[in-house]
Formats: structure tokens, sequence, C-alpha cells
């Protein structure tokens, strides 16, 4: 949901709540798959350096 041209703060929370009750949930991972496998990937690092 894209509000960015809306100005008012209320007016685009009750946008925001009506996009979030009418999107499809979210799929549950399936047994076999790794807990961490949704989580956001970490590119090479350097050396040193926080992951998050």
């Amino acid at each position: 949901m894209n509000t960015k041209k809306v100005t008012d703060k209320l007016e685009r929370k009750k946008l925001k709540r009506t996009a979030r009750k009418k999107a499809a949930p979210k799929p549950k991972r399936a047994s076999g798959v790794a807990r961490g496998s949704t989580k956001r990937k970490v590119a090479k690092m350097v050396k040193g350096q926080r992951k998050r």
C-alpha cells in the first residue's frame, strides 16, 4: 500500500489498516523448512563488523 500522497496522518493510518485487513494472510512455513529461512540474509561481511 503506497500512502505517500496522503498528508493527513490519521487518514493514512486508516488506509493502511484497511489494506492490512484486506490483504491475504501470510502462508505458514512447511514443517520441513528451516525456521530462519524467511530471514533477510546478510551478504559478504568484513571481519569485525556487526551483522545486524
